[in-house]
């Protein structure tokens, strides 16, 4: 993964409301949520959940799909697993016998 993408991921997640959204699209699985359903599960307004649901897909951490006239967002849980898999690539690599669990 390249740097770049990693610090667009990081930060998109690096906003309260954003975070939110990933954490609500991770705990719906790959179903996704309806953008509809997330506002009202944040009470967030429609037009700023909007912008907020740009920017995380702008940073490849989640998708939409539309099914009928409803727009489904889940998380790309491929995305997020490589972005924890960068972070904790090099875990304990300078002092291995501490044995951090990684």
């Amino acid at each position: 993964m390249e740097s770049t993408l990693v610090v667009r991921m990081l930060a998109a997640l690096a906003q309260e409301t954003r975070l939110a959204v990933f954490r609500q699209l991770v705990e719906a699985g790959p179903a996704g949520r309806a953008a509809g359903e997330l506002a009202t599960a944040l009470d967030c307004a429609p037009a700023t959940l909007s912008f907020h649901l740009k920017e995380l897909v702008h940073a490849g951490l989640i998708a939409g799909r539309q099914e009928g006239r409803f727009v489904i967002y889940a998380a790309n849980f491929a995305a997020m697993n490589g972005l924890l898999g960068y972070l904790t690539d090099n875990c304990c690599q300078a002092s291995p016998a501490d044995g951090c669990g990684c």
